[in-house]
C-alpha cells in the first residue's frame, strides 16, 4: 500500500488584506460579511471613549477566504484589489491578526506612524513650507530630510514628520 497525499494545504483559508474604495470600507465589509466571508475590520478609539472611530488602516481591511475561490471576493463593490505579490495574494499569519485584535480590543487611542523611505514623494501640509512637495532623501530621528526643487536647482529641509501628510504617487 501506498502513501496517500493530500495536496489540499493550498487551499487553506488564510487572511488577506483587501484595498477598498476610499471611505468604503465598512461598505465593502458590510458586502463581504453578507456574502459569508469573516472581515476583520480595525478601527480607531476616538480619546478615550469607546466610540468607533475611524479605519486603522485606511483604504484597507481583513478577510478570510480561500484564494483559490476569490473571484467572489473581488466582485464585491468597493474591493479594488486583494494586496499581494503582482496577482499573487500574499496570506496574513493567524498570529498578526491575532496580535491586531488585541492591540484594537484593548480600547486604547491607536495612532499608526507613517513610514516614510528614501525616494517617497511627499507632500508637506504644515510650517512655513506648506503646499510644498519634495522627495525624502534622508530620515534621522524623527525628522525627514525633504528635497524641494526651487528655481531648477534642489534644497535639502529638515522637517519634523508631523508637518508631511500623504505620499505622492
Amino acid at each position: 500500500m501506498g502513501v496517500i497525499v493530500s495536496l489540499t494545504t493550498g487551499n487553506r483559508i488564510n487572511w488577506f488584506a483587501v484595498r477598498v474604495k476610499s471611505n468604503r470600507e465598512r461598505v465593502t465589509s458590510l458586502g463581504l460579511t453578507g456574502k459569508g466571508y469573516e472581515v476583520f475590520l480595525p478601527e480607531c478609539v476616538r480619546g478615550m471613549s469607546t466610540a468607533r472611530g475611524n479605519p486603522l488602516f485606511p483604504g484597507y481591511l481583513f478577510c478570510r477566504f480561500d484564494v483559490n475561490r476569490r473571484l467572489p471576493v473581488l466582485t464585491v463593490p468597493g474591493v479594488v484589489h486583494i494586496v499581494g505579490v503582482g496577482k499573487t495574494p500574499l496570506p496574513i499569519s493567524e498570529d498578526e491578526i491575532g496580535s491586531l485584535r488585541v492591540v484594537v480590543s484593548a480600547s486604547l487611542p491607536i495612532k499608526t506612524d507613517e513610514v516614510y523611505t528614501v525616494g517617497d514623494k511627499v507632500q508637506i501640509d504644515k510650517g512655513p513650507l506648506v503646499g510644498a512637495s519634495g522627495v525624502v532623501v534622508g530620515c534621522q530621528r524623527k525628522k525627514l530630510i525633504v528635497s524641494i526643487t526651487l528655481l531648477q536647482r534642489s534644497v535639502s529641509v529638515e522637517l519634523p514628520q508631523d508637518w508631511i501628510g500623504q505620499q505622492k504617487n
